[in-house]
């Protein structure tokens, strides 16, 4: 298409006074033309970069969409610095390092627009006085951003879309402040939309995000976002992200279709979002991590996990709060850990979950108001110490077990209903504590209320009718019950405790007094619920496998790991954890409160690179410290823990587990216990396991998973308790010709041998040439050449009548063996 001509009508004050005039180029016709002028443009391809001052009309045909095209060979292809009009243009831009359309001033309007490049940016709206009304408009560009709004600009974008930009799809940075009415970003490589920095800020009504490869919105570094009525879908990463103080509102919008995190949030991010959808998320629905990151869901659905996760995943300090919401038809609903997170759920539906509706763990807590939990395999865990809160007006109806109380938990009960359970209404065990007051426990296929030994459980006013196994099974010492009462429905015939007598009307003693504590007889039958009894720790062996370890001095073993060739990071890191913990110790004896520190270990890296030796030296530095009782070190794999048929593979592993409690447990290739085309494969039970004991006795065993860096890092996602309950991941990288050279001079030296005169040099050309393929051993491949060398020393001097003590010995460069034998 050739270059056309442009014509320009020259506005007046009246009529007559109005002219035209007819240009060769688009420069030469706003060389002449002034505010309120109009640049009516012929057909044509103009190699120009065009800069518009004055508040002209530049339009093409109004009925040949895309017959102009703006398409100079480098630069801007049109740059606006006034309160210009622009409609009907095709744009075009090649260069990398600067946008095909740049708003630098005034507030111009653009419509129907097609922007169609491949420069650093579509559209660019920059500084405090760019404020465009953008309508219409269209913007491809595979080779960068798509629209930017920066450096204090703003402006009102209606019904623009956004095509398969490189980069992200809308990206607002440096104080931005734009409008975006019913646009639609999809297939960009980046975000979808980005919005980063201080000041820098975002409003959307009626949008769509969709088909990116990457994360649908990104809110971070202090900026603040809202979006209304929008939706975001068919991702690849997670749909919606908010990083470091970010700040988002979500009002009326629908995010599904996610394989990640429909929503994440970190480091003192918070999120508002009200009459919005979350579904069909592979991951988490809501995760929501570290202190100051809360979540304010009101009138929200979240529901049809595609994944194995919970729904709302809150852990490391953060807080969430859930208004008359409904979630369903999900793995598990809630799950809340570490000590100072918390979640606050009122009025609200946890429905079909296939495992636990609430979880609360680490020292977390909840709050649960008038909420109702139904068809869930357990309503609500408290699994361990410091763990609590507080159920207020809830009921639980259809599940396996009301609510399990566990390892010192406390939480608080009160006017709560458990309808229906195919097991117990209300499970306590293994040393866990808990406050019932006014609980119902309604046509059980179990017990009502089941309280094992040493639990130091309170019931007042509790009520039971219609359990199959009975109202109430309590242990011989702990619990305490006031003005409880049964219709005696189930009871069998056992012996009653001294301090035990039946109650008028079905109740329990102590009714009549007030405030007299009650004991209940076990009944010889009574057992524990399925999903309970796992939480029960297995009592160890009497004489676990394996020799204690030595009384050693952490420094005589931290002088042992320095003494290990190489591994220079992964010393820093051991010290690091170390020094943690040997402080934490100090500070408890001084009265003060230590930090917790998590002792649980990822080692990535190469085979032969020192990670079982490295996980040897921590346990027994653990144990100098006190930290461990023995520090004795058993090592497994997918073949130990694994088993052929259904709940063997449980048992292998906790057998695993408790041969190495006081010590260290580490599974070497631990992603083998996750392929990735599993399917029916037993090893995720084995992981699920695994977690669940490292939950119960996280003072008793420390972990230690290792394999490649790639497979580890799948590892840690198939398991929603798995990443969280590792402190850290220490690398090991592969060791270089000079490091194998000296494993190589250490094994002589420890068997008495000597390097002659050119093997050292000799030894370093061989490690630098041999090939480092998968099969590479590093430490292991030095090792086994020295045994090589040591077979052809043997070999030569065997033919020697009288060898000399040199002889005997030195180790020359003939005794290395060749580049392609196997090593």
């Amino acid at each position: 298409m050739v270059q056309g001509t442009v014509q320009v009508t020259h506005g007046g004050s009246s009529r007559w006074r109005r002219r035209s005039g007819e240009y060769p180029t688009l420069t030469a016709a706003l060389a002449v033309a002034g505010d309120g002028d109009v640049l009516s443009i012929a057909p044509g391809t103009y190699r120009e970069n065009l800069v518009l001052h004055h508040a002209v009309t530049l339009r093409g045909p109004e009925d040949g969409s895309g017959s102009v095209r703006i398409a100079p060979l480098d630069g801007v292809a049109l740059t606006l610095r006034a309160s210009a009009v622009v409609q009907d243009l095709y744009l075009e831009g090649q260069d990398r390092a600067a946008p095909a359309l740049l708003v630098e001033d005034g507030s111009p309007e653009l419509t129907d627009l097609r922007v169609s490049t491949r420069s650093a940016a579509g559209i660019e709206v920059r500084g405090s006085g760019a404020r465009p009304l953008v309508r219409r408009c269209t913007v491809e560009n595979p080779a960068g951003v798509g629209i930017a709004v920066l450096d204090g600009g703003g402006g009102v974008f209606e019904e623009c879309e956004v095509v398969a930009s490189g980069q992200t799809g809308f990206s607002v940075r440096g104080g931005g402040r734009p409008r975006l009415e019913r646009c639609r970003i999809h297939h960009s490589t980046g975000a979808g939309i980005a919005v980063t920095g201080e000041g820098s800020g975002l409003e959307a009504l009626g949008c769509e995000v969709y088909e990116v490869r990457g994360a649908g919105v990104q809110i971070a570094a202090r900026a603040a976002a809202r979006l209304t009525d929008c939706s975001v879908h068919r991702t690849t990463a997670d749909g919606v992200t908010l990083d470091t103080d970010a700040v988002l509102t979500l009002a009326g919008c629908d995010i599904h279709d996610i394989p990640e995190n429909a929503v994440d949030l970190r480091s003192r991010s918070v999120l508002t979002l009200s009459r919005s959808s979350v579904r069909r998320f592979g991951r988490n629905g809501l995760s929501v991590w570290d202190p100051g990151t809360r979540v304010d869901a009101d009138s929200c659905e979240i529901h049809d996990s595609t994944g194995d996760y919970p729904a709302v995943w809150v852990s490391d300090g953060a807080t969430a709060s859930l208004d008359s919401c409904r979630v369903h038809d999900v793995p598990d609903a809630l799950f809340v850990l570490d000590r100072g997170s918390s979640v606050d759920v009122t009025d609200s539906d946890l429905s079909q979950v296939r495992n636990t509706a609430v979880s609360v763990s680490d020292g977390a807590t909840a709050q649960l108001d008038d909420c109702r939990i139904r068809e869930a395999a357990t309503g609500a865990w408290f699994r361990d110490h410091g763990s609590g809160g507080t159920l207020s007006g809830c009921t639980i109806d259809a599940v396996q077990t009301g609510v399990i109380v566990t390892k010192g938990a406390d939480p608080a009960l009160e006017r709560c209903t458990v309808t229906s359970p195919a097991e117990a209404g209300f499970y306590v065990s293994a040393g866990g504590r808990g406050t019932f007051k006014a609980c119902r426990v309604t046509d059980s296929s179990g017990f009502g209320f089941h309280v094992l030994d040493g639990c130091r459980t309170t019931l007042t006013r509790c009520h039971t009718e219609r359990c199959a196994r009975g109202g109430y099974e309590f242990a011989e010492d702990g619990p305490v019950a006031e003005e409880c009462t049964g219709d005696g429905s189930g009871q069998r015939p056992a012996p009653v405790a001294a301090a035990a007598q039946s109650a008028p009307g079905g109740g329990l003693a102590g009714a009549q007094s007030g405030a007299r504590t009650v004991t209940a007889a076990r009944s010889p039958v009574a057992q524990p619920s399925q999903a309970a009894a796992a939480s029960v720790p297995r009592p160890a062996d009497p004489e676990p496998a394996g020799d204690a370890a030595g009384a050693r001095a952490s420094g005589a073993v931290l002088g042992q790991l320095d003494a290990l060739v190489g591994l220079d990071s992964v010393k820093r890191e051991v010290r690091a954890l170390t020094d943690m913990i040997e402080v934490g110790r100090r500070r408890q004896r001084a009265g003060l409160k230590a930090a917790s520190v998590r002792r649980h270990l990822v080692f990535t890296g190469s085979p032969g690179t020192g990670k079982t030796t490295v996980a040897r030296l921590y346990g027994e530095i653990l144990a100098s410290l006190g930290v461990l009782e023995r520090g004795h070190l058993v090592e497994v794999s997918r073949v130990d823990l694994v088993g052929e048929h259904i709940g063997s593979t449980a048992i292998r592993t906790q057998e695993a587990f408790e041969r190495a409690r006081g010590g260290v447990l580490f599974i070497d290739e631990a992603y083998a216990l996750a392929p990735e085309d599993s399917g029916r494969d037993f090893g995720r039970e084995a992981i699920d396991t695994l977690v669940k004991l490292m939950e119960d006795h996280r003072d008793a065993v420390v972990v230690i998973v290792a394999g490649y860096t790639a497979e580890m890092d799948r590892f840690l996602t198939v398991n929603p308790g798995v990443a969280s309950r590792f402190s850290r991941t220490i690398a090991f990288g592969d060791y270089g010709p000079g490091e194998l050279l000296r494993i190589v001079e250490q094994q002589a030296e420890e068997h008495e041998y000597r390097l002659g005169e050119g093997t050292a040099d000799a030894l370093l050309r061989y490690f630098t040439e041999l090939p480092k393929g998968p099969a590479f051993g590093n430490g292991r491949t030095a090792r086994q050449t020295f045994e090589s060398m040591v077979e052809r020393h043997a070999g030569r001097v065997a033919q020697l009548s009288e060898p000399s003590t040199d002889e005997l010995t030195l180790l020359f460069p003939a005794d290395l063996p060749a580049l392609s034998a196997p090593c």
